[in-house]
């Protein structure tokens, strides 16, 4: 780095002293945190107040490979092939404002009304990724600096959503806005703060109607948001599943014990709570499994708080095979078109599910065994 980009760099972190991390007996540290091995930095994004809190937040926590730019166009992520060139993006967070467009919120069904991203990209290595699929160019982890104005844009949303708000099944969750569609906000929270300012706004502004913030993770850093005034307005959900789909497929992320022992933190804190069941998949023994996962949340979360169920079955699409299979090229990750049923979208989409008999028994099976072992929950929906 320059030295007038170090002085620039100085200058931006003492604006803000970084908040300490909150502990206590009674959570665990943290199993795992992401540093990023580079972070890129565009002019407008240090510019922006929230661009600012995060290089004070990088700095608090030792990230010294930040690379202060010119302007706002991210340089080309290379490598000596292709596999270097992913894992060089992998590595990296880049720090910049998002075109105006994405100031405009999109549904996003079946989790809720509104898609309401931190950042784009995500730091775990999870073979299945749907990320695969959703977004293009290299997969680094791009985190939006304009959050307080995105903030101050949520009063037009509220009342107008369809999945949630106005339905009679979860008309009572009020307007949703879904945090974690295209990335994990817990994941790269320790660097950002950017969740914890969500959670406070949401607890804390004068809203027009009931609203809820939604997030899920498979990380489990919860310390710092356990005493944050959150006004029952956030639910924390924890993604889950079998262990052998955890220890096979899910790198880079807290174990499911750590995101169980997260889940009745977040729960005793006196959040609303959920688990996502995903991807939902018929391997050796499942129904064993997925019971002793079951009894595992049974246990973390006490009798009668609120819990959501949501269960995604896995599936993927011809585009999102090719460049997971680019990824990881050695997965045993079953995506074999021959044992599959196609389900075309409205726009000709394509998508690779279960068949229907597999569909259909995997669905009975949890529906009697949610309702049997976590009679206080609700099933939001099965996919």
């Amino acid at each position: 780095m320059s030295s007038t980009r170090r002085v620039l760099h100085q200058a931006m972190t003492a604006l803000l002293t970084p908040p300490a991390a909150t502990s206590s007996p009674d959570v665990p540290a943290p199993s795992r945190l992401w540093t990023p091995q580079r972070v890129l930095v565009t002019r407008s994004a240090a510019e922006r107040p929230h661009g600012q809190r995060v290089l004070a937040r990088l700095e608090a926590a030792g990230v010294d490979a930040v690379e202060l730019l010119r302007g706002d166009r991210l340089p080309s992520l290379t490598g000596d092939d292709d596999r270097a060139a992913f894992m060089a993006a992998k590595d990296t967070m880049a720090l910049v404002v998002p075109p105006p467009s994405k100031r405009k919120l999109q549904p996003i069904p079946p989790s809720a009304d509104f898609r309401l991203d931190l950042a784009e990209g995500c730091p775990a290595h999870c073979q299945y990724c749907y990320l695969a699929g959703s977004l293009g160019g290299p997969p680094i982890t791009r985190v939006w600096a304009d959050l307080d104005e995105v903030l101050e844009g949520l009063d037009d949303y509220v009342g107008r959503g369809t999945i949630t708000s106005g339905t009679l099944e979860r008309g009572g969750e009020g307007t949703t806005f879904e945090a974690s569609c295209y990335t994990d906000p817990l994941a790269i929270e320790h660097l950002t703060g950017g969740l914890a300012r969500m959670v406070e706004h949401f607890g804390t502004h004068d809203w027009a109607g009931p609203v809820q913030l939604r997030a899920t993770t498979k990380f489990d850093d919860v310390a710092a948001l356990l005493a944050l005034p959150h006004g029952g307005r956030t639910r924390l959900r924890f993604s889950v599943n079998a262990t052998s789909v955890d220890r096979r497929f899910e790198g880079a992320t807290a174990k499911v014990p750590a995101r169980l022992r997260a889940l009745s933190a977040v729960a005793a804190a006196g959040y609303p709570v959920g688990v996502t069941i995903a991807p939902i998949m018929p391997v050796e023994g499942w129904r064993e499994q997925y019971a002793e996962l079951l009894d595992g949340i049974a246990a973390a979360v006490p009798a009668g708080h609120d819990l959501t169920v949501e269960c995604i079955t896995h599936r993927f699409t011809p585009g999102s095979k090719e460049t997971l299979l680019d990824w990881y090229p050695r997965t045993r990750l079953e995506m074999d078109e021959s044992r599959r049923t196609t389900k075309r979208g409205k726009f000709g989409s394509i998508k690779h599910v279960y068949p229907k008999d597999t569909m259909a028994e995997l669905r009975g099976w949890f529906e009697r065994e949610v309702a049997e072992r976590l009679p206080q929950a609700r099933l939001l929906y099965w996919t």
